[in-house]
């Protein structure tokens, strides 16, 4: 089929050609293809053009190229699966502040459920952790407009904003009669990546929010201020990965390599490509006494908090404990393009170091333990999580075969410190308070006493 037009339309659409097919090119990474095959792409490639051209030509209103070679693009990746995304410029920028644990905004992670837009987890101490969003919430709104149909990048875009600015989410919530509005006033979201505190009895809790640049670092400060405090080492561990939408590859292996003897397998990755296959492998130094480990799950913890679980629970190194985890088994990744934008594609899935793959699946605990608010005799079960396998357009997981000035500017600092010492102390206090009435941290904490208590018996016969 061909297109009469001015020589305008023909350069527009030989550069679309180009584009249409760099873009074809590197999302399927393909070395090699039959002649058929090859006869097929570029089939597709001049419907593609064609409709460009027309468009162009004939729509009521004048279009800006880029923005329809930018859609296009969007539409490809949205019908691959719910991970993979094209990222222009601006949100590219963002993607790269959001690894550092610092950005502005509300504190959510979302994901597409049947075409709508859904809370995946609040990050801690956000402006939508305090405002009361929750995992499962879908939301209809973002201040006026509808998201019906909206994709993640463009809802991002619109909850980010500057600090002290409003946004009003429309909620639907199971046990709404209708949706209800939530105000939230946007802040710099500082996201601490680890909390830590020591327990009675010598048994430290660490909190994991999300992987970073520094998880790794924060963990090791972590453990060995709970050591000095202890005065020697841990009777046992609690680590929390509850409510964790997960972040960088490298540092859930660098977190999961304190507790996985050396040389033994964190996790591996399979896909098409050939740098897409890699193992890793713990790594010498650094590594833990072998004391009891519990690792608290639930259906908010995802991709590299899943990793870190599945490691631990196949070398037998930890009990997980919990709810059964979200279940993002793939590997996204980031990709430079030309103009400064990015693009998300998922490249391969993870496997933990027995095959299994959690794609869809999630974890499964040792010992499930429901949420329940205490001091409540009634609880509610831990059911509203979204996982993977409800995500639109999600893959299988495929399993494999065993295989984070003078002294007045001295005064100046020592009220800065006293100020920090105290905020310290607040939030230790706070998070202290908050575990007294965690449910499923005090079933994990009595689990770590009778594993002492059993291996005293044992040890007295």
């Amino acid at each position: 089929m061909s297109v009469r037009g001015s020589k305008k339309t023909r350069m527009i659409a030989g550069f679309a050609v180009v584009v249409a097919f760099l873009s074809i090119f590197i999302i399927s990474s393909q070395r090699h293809s039959s002649a058929e095959g090859k006869g097929s792409d570029y089939e597709s490639i001049e419907l593609f053009t064609d409709v460009m051209a027309i468009i162009k030509k004939s729509y009521v209103e004048e279009v800006d190229t880029k923005k329809l070679v930018y859609g296009a693009i969007n539409g490809m990746l949205s019908s691959l699966d719910p991970h993979s995304s094209f990222m222009p410029p601006d949100s590219y920028k963002e993607m790269k502040i959001d690894t550092k644990g610092a950005f502005g905004g509300l504190g959510i992670e979302i994901s597409i459920k049947d075409g709508v837009l859904t809370v995946i987890s609040p990050i801690e101490d956000t402006p939508a952790f305090k405002a009361g969003i929750k995992s499962g919430d879908m939301i209809l709104k973002i201040d006026d407009k509808f998201t019906k149909d909206l994709n993640i990048n463009d809802a991002v875009k619109r909850m980010r904003g500057q600090k002290g600015t409003k946004v009003v989410l429309t909620i639907m919530r199971e046990g709404f009669d209708k949706p209800k509005e939530f105000p939230i006033v946007r802040d710099v979201i500082q996201v601490k990546s680890v909390r830590f505190h020591l327990m009675a009895g010598g048994y430290g809790y660490v909190r994991i929010a999300q992987f970073q640049e520094k998880t790794d670092d924060d963990l090791s400060k972590a453990l060995k201020s709970m050591k000095e405090e202890n005065k020697g080492e841990l009777n046992g561990l609690v680590l929390d990965l509850r409510n964790d939408p997960g972040g960088l590859l490298d540092q859930a292996v660098k977190v999961a390599e304190h507790f996985v003897p050396e040389g033994q397998m964190v996790v591996y990755t399979e896909g098409r490509e050939k740098e897409s296959k890699m193992q890793f492998l713990a790594k010498k130094g650094g590594k833990e006494a072998n004391y009891p480990i519990i690792v608290v799950i639930n259906g908010g913890s995802a991709s590299a908090s899943e990793i870190v679980a599945g490691a631990l629970q196949d070398h037998k190194r930890a009990i997980v404990m919990g709810t059964q985890s979200f279940g993002k088994g793939s590997v996204q990744t980031i990709i430079p393009l030309s103009d400064d934008s990015g693009l998300r594609l998922t490249t391969a899935r993870y496997y933990t170091p027995k095959g299994r793959s959690i794609q869809a699946k999630g974890i499964t605990p040792d010992i499930t333990v429901e949420a329940v608010e205490l001091p409540k005799t009634t609880g509610k079960k831990d059911t509203l999580h979204l996982r993977e396998k409800d995500l639109e357009n999600h893959f299988e997981g495929e399993d494999k075969p065993e295989a984070d000035e003078t002294k007045k500017d001295e005064k100046k600092n020592e009220k800065k410190d006293e100020k920090k010492d105290e905020k310290t102390d607040k939030v230790s206090t706070r998070l202290e308070d908050n575990l007294k009435n965690d449910y499923q941290i005090l079933r994990a904490l009595d689990l770590l006493k009778g594993w002492e208590l059993i291996k005293s018996m044992g040890s007295e016969k």
